[in-house]
């Protein structure tokens, strides 16, 4: 490979909540045994080579005042969008700053819908989404995901429509690729959900941050790409920071095609007068989206798959009463460990320590509402992964 996925980058003292902190409650890592971080979704790897670049070569000069998003900026993104996703007919006017895709739904969710109003979400649902709809009064409806007899995750679209009709919906919040599932959509069911959310006349807000890291074997599609009324009712969001690990930078943007639904959302996140580029960001994205960026996501993405091959099958060899589908997208494993749980009369809270205690910082994936789930990070050296999971055999499961 050209770039380094391999190495085991020291983070401690770098300002790393993935290694700084350990999300359950009382938990402590125990003498002789090394953390390896897989919880936070951020990566283990070093970024592109070209975005470090970019932004030293900005810092060079030593004005950082008031500025006006370069034109290489959109450039970019119209470019990446076309050469990525095979999108067509995207425009500067189109593209929208945003400090963050969870800002961006926020901003959205206000434009289109009152305190009070439901929401429709599918579940398991992104953690992030519950806290931005409650902190902001909605109330949020559940569309659960099912798993069919492949045990792929599949959408409930008699559930979705029943729901939006009873509830009275008109907005919607979508996640493709869907986290925590990982599920990577294929076109017919990004058509059919479509046709549910237009009957009923929803404005849709689609989150498709991940929509880089993509498994081989499957490709990501533009909710907006699917017809014509799709892309005119879809507000979509995305950005470098998870494709890039550039979370700590802040950045992301907006794509709306629609005028009506454009000027809407961009006055709801001018209200805050703090939704700005920051001159470093932007030239991170720009230096992200060249050339040698689009190389190292395809490396990035065919280590993932590699990580994800492994870790899948291990669990499905070795961890018995542990189950999981295999993911399409993203960098995250959903575990359900109810029957092991019930088998071993062992509660969630004492399997999360059981991990912890030997390394294995991974998260409590109840808030994402499952009961008795663990989210996994694989965004780490496939040393590591290989390391979590003999450590999760030998002394846990």
């Amino acid at each position: 490979m050209q770039f380094d996925f391999t190495s085991i980058m020291d983070r401690r003292g770098k300002d790393s909540v993935a290694v700084e902190q350990i999300p359950i409650p009382g938990a402590e890592i125990k003498e002789g045994f090394s953390r390896i971080p897989m919880w936070v979704a951020d990566m283990n790897f070093p970024t592109a080579p070209t975005i470090v670049e970019a932004i030293i070569e900005r810092a060079k000069h030593p004005a950082f005042g008031y500025f006006e998003t370069p034109a290489a900026y959109y450039d970019s993104i119209i470019r990446w969008q076309k050469e990525r996703h095979g999108v067509e007919g995207l425009e500067k006017e189109h593209i929208g700053y945003e400090n963050g895709v969870l800002g961006g739904v926020i901003s959205a969710v206000q434009a289109f819908s009152a305190p009070g109003e439901a929401i429709l979400v599918h579940s398991p649902t992104y953690v992030g989404f519950t806290g931005v709809l409650m902190n902001n009064g909605r109330r949020i409806v559940h569309s659960e995901l099912k798993r069919d007899e492949q045990g792929v995750w599949r959408m409930d679209f008699e559930d979705m429509d029943k729901k939006i009709k009873e509830n009275r919906i008109h907005t919607v919040v979508f996640c493709s690729p869907h986290n925590p599932c990982g599920r990577v959509w294929e076109r017919w069911e990004l058509e059919k959900a479509m046709e549910v959310y237009a009957a009923n006349d929803c404005v849709v807000i689609s989150d498709e941050i991940w929509s880089d890291i993509i498994l081989s074997g499957h490709t990501h599609i533009p909710t907006q790409s699917v017809s014509e009324d799709a892309k005119k009712r879809t507000v979509a969001f995305y950005a470098t920071s998870k494709t890039f690990n550039l979370a700590g930078l802040i950045g992301s943007y907006h794509i709306i095609y629609s005028k009506y639904l454009r000027d809407r959302v961009t006055k709801q996140a001018s209200l805050c007068h703090y939704n700005g580029a920051n001159v470093l960001s932007v030239h991170a994205l720009i230096g992200a989206y060249k050339p040698e960026g689009a190389r190292w996501v395809d490396e990035l993405c065919q280590t993932l798959t590699e990580n994800v091959d492994y870790a899948y099958d291990f669990i499905k060899t070795h961890f018995k009463g542990v189950d999981l589908a295999k993911p399409e997208g993203t960098y995250m494993l959903y575990l359900d460990c109810e029957e092991w749980c019930k088998a071993h009369d062992k509660t969630m809270d004492e399997l999360l320590k059981a991990g912890v205690e030997v390394g294995v910082v991974w998260q409590d994936g109840r808030p994402f509402h499952k009961p008795y789930a663990i989210r996994m990070n694989l965004a780490v050296p496939n040393s590591l992964v290989r390391e979590a999971m003999d450590r999760l055999d030998k002394y846990v499961f």
